[in-house]
């Protein structure tokens, strides 16, 4: 599994115009956007460890550097299926998607990372997987990483 993570000041999600997942965050306070893509061998063990992964990755400043996780903070996170993260670029300019899982394979762990994250205490909103999304956000640092699992 692959996810950018994105610590954000504010995010929202939208379908056909209608806002379907969006964040709660309190003013001077950030919160996280999970673009998340999954390829064939993913299992519901990937989707669990990339959940710990972005509830505990320390990417919230401290006073001296980013020292926090979302875990510390209770940082909400706006998690959105991305099948492109799997796109192959490397030949030519029309790129691949043969590395992205197909729908109903990747539909089931995208909800997984979800449930894990919340298990774990999170407050997670979400897309619409499947959907033509359009995703507003504002990049807090800006802060970006790419995690794979």
């Amino acid at each position: 599994m692959r996810a950018v993570l994105q610590r954000v000041s504010r995010a929202s999600v939208s379908v056909d115009d209608e806002v379907v997942g969006e964040l709660d965050i309190v003013p001077g306070t950030a919160g996280l956007v999970a673009l998340v893509g999954v390829t064939h061998d993913d299992t519901a063990d990937h989707a669990v460890r990339l959940a710990d992964k972005i509830w505990r990755l320390r990417i919230f400043d401290g006073g001296d550097g980013p020292e926090r996780a979302a875990a510390d903070l209770d940082a909400p996170i706006l998690v959105i299926s991305q099948f492109t993260l799997y796109a192959a670029t490397a030949k030519g300019r029309r790129p691949s998607w043969n590395a992205a899982a197909p729908g109903p394979v990747a539909e089931p762990l995208v909800e997984a990372v979800v449930e894990a994250l919340r298990s774990l205490g999170a407050t997670v909103a979400t897309g619409r997987f499947g959907a033509h999304m359009e995703v507003a956000l504002v990049n807090d640092g800006p802060v970006t990483l790419v995690l794979d699992v």
